[in-house]
């Protein structure tokens, strides 16, 4: 905004002298108040966006096996208390959960819409998906109707295989946190970071931080992940780091 300003006040400058350089930087300043709150909402519009198609394809999601389970609607409401939203916005996610339920939701649409939300953002697509894999595994079981809707909503937003398994593996070793270490909890910490079994220490090492990087609550806010969503963000991080301790641990051992 400041190079805006300056940018004006010097044409300005160049044209009329210093009663030019006084215009053009006025000038200057409104366009850039201008810019920013157009910028402002454009992003409250891709948040609140973001947001609907949460709750919605969540909806649609828990319904994929002709029902929607007590233990899918305790994740709906963690989600809303997580998030922190009451009144009209709490309202306003549970009509679009409710609006995913309903026999004309056109799912292929409202995914396409994230796409175009999460375009060159994968991590945002990522943060989306794992939210509705947290929704449909609550009841403790993947049926099979509700795997092929998941593997649909990854398509559809634009995610690729090995990213779904990832996602997976974080939500697998979140409750391991919960029942100690495992042989499958350490695979699980492997396809978190994205790399093998056989990686050096070196490459493990750099595959954490540019995750941990990537996944930033900060620098994801900056792309476009609504404020509320930042406990969900820094969950993300937490697992990315616990499957890096898991790994180095189980290495040190093995030494």
């Amino acid at each position: 905004m400041l190079l805006l300003i300056i940018f004006f006040a010097l044409v300005g400058y160049a044209i009329g002298g210093a009663t030019g350089l006084f215009i053009g930087g006025v000038l200057g300043w409104w366009l850039a108040r201008r810019l920013a709150k157009r910028l402002r909402e454009a992003r409250m519009r891709l948040q609140e966006g973001f947001l609907e198609s949460i709750f919605s394809v969540m909806g649609c999601l828990c319904q994929a096996d002709g029902k929607v389970t007590e233990g899918e609607l305790s994740v709906a409401e963690k989600l809303f208390d997580q998030m922190h939203l009451q009144g009209a916005q709490r309202a306003k996610a549970r009509a679009a959960f409710e609006r995913g339920r309903a026999d004309n939701f056109d799912l292929d649409a409202e995914l396409a819409n994230v796409g175009r939300l999460t375009r060159h953002q994968p991590v945002m697509r990522q943060v989306f998906l794992q939210v509705q894999l947290s929704a449909i595994a609550a009841d403790g079981v993947l049926h099979p109707e509700e795997h092929e809707m998941i593997v649909r909503v990854a398509r559809g937003i634009g995610c690729s295989e090995a990213e779904v398994q990832q996602i997976e593996a974080m939500l697998h070793g979140a409750a391991a946190n919960s029942q100690g270490a495992s042989e499958e909890a350490l695979k699980d910490a492997y396809r978190v970071l994205g790399v093998s079994e056989e990686a050096s220490d070196a490459e493990i090492k750099k595959a954490y931080r540019r995750l941990m990087s990537q996944n930033h609550p900060d620098k994801l806010a900056g792309k476009g992940l609504p404020e509320s969503m930042r406990e969900v963000a820094q969950a993300r991080t937490s697992e990315i780091g616990n499957a890096y301790e898991r790994i180095r641990k189980a290495r040190d051992n093995q030494a």
